[in-house]
């Protein structure tokens, strides 16, 4: 019980933070109070240690230079201010494993959270630095330049930062376990966390490049991921009705997930 009462205390204080510093809107803040006390109260450090490490870098990478990405920012789905289905999007399917290994304890629910959590984190660092680059991000597809803000843009820096946040989620991982009193392995967690944050961040954009729900805006012709844009309404231009950016999120973070178990057991 008290493991319960401590993951709701400190949900609560890192969501109003966050609501405050509008990282979170009201119901993104309610979820992630949710969230966090399930990943404490029926997990330990581990997991709600890296639930942080990726909300935490996220933000400040976020508010990094936000002024220089405000204009790509309105052709996105989702931005800093992150509501209940970003929260859910990013975290829910960690929060499942959790509690799968409440229920049942075993190393694949841990090294499948690590890959999830690698992936949210790489995608997320890849969008926020990629839109920095100064060289045009080119097509995950065909390899040709698109306009930066494009879904299914790809850039060296988007793709160097994604590499980099898999890492830090895999050491951080690891580090974590290690406080909670878990038996880890460094290079394994590392390279899980590697592997995994990559194909997942790259599933992410071939997604957005092929069945994501896609508009495009009838004032500059870019093709957007928003109703509104250039303060006209946008027209629906491709992909799935159902492949909305948080479904995106979700399958790739599994299909990171997946990879990061695959990867750790080949080593």
């Amino acid at each position: 019980m008290l493991n319960w009462l401590v993951g709701a205390l400190g949900a609560l204080i890192v969501a109003g933070a966050a609501y405050q510093k509008q990282s979170l809107s009201g119901s993104g803040a309610i979820a992630a109070i949710l969230m966090g006390t399930i990943y404490y109260g029926a997990g330990n450090l581990f997991w709600f240690g890296t639930l942080l490490l990726f909300f935490f870098t996220s933000t400040v990478l976020s508010k990094y230079r936000q002024s220089s990405k405000q204009d790509l920012e309105k052709s996105y789905a989702k931005t800093g201010n992150r509501d209940a289905g970003q929260v859910f999007a990013n975290g829910g399917i960690g929060m499942v494993l959790c509690l799968l290994h409440f229920i049942y304890p075993h190393e694949a629910w841990k090294l499948l959270f690590v890959g999830v959590m690698a992936t949210v984190t790489a995608d997320t660092w890849a969008t926020e630095c990629g839109s920095l680059s100064r060289k045009p991000p080119r097509s995950i597809l065909n390899g040709k330049q698109l306009p930066a803000g494009t879904s299914g843009g790809v850039s060296w820096l988007g793709s160097m930062a994604a590499a980099l946040g898999g890492v830090v989620i895999g050491a951080g991982a690891w580090l974590f376990s290690q406080w909670s009193g878990l038996e880890s392995h460094f290079m394994t967690y590392v390279s899980a966390g590697l592997l995994g944050g990559l194909a997942g961040a790259f599933t992410d954009s071939w997604m957005g490049a092929t069945v994501q729900k896609m508009y495009q805006c009838s004032v500059c012709g870019k093709a957007v991921e928003v109703h509104q844009h250039c303060g006209e309404q946008t027209k629906r231009s491709g992909g799935w009705s159902w492949m909305t950016n948080d479904a995106v999120n979700l399958i790739s973070s599994m299909i990171g997930g997946l990879v990061a178990w695959l990867a750790a057991g080949l080593l």
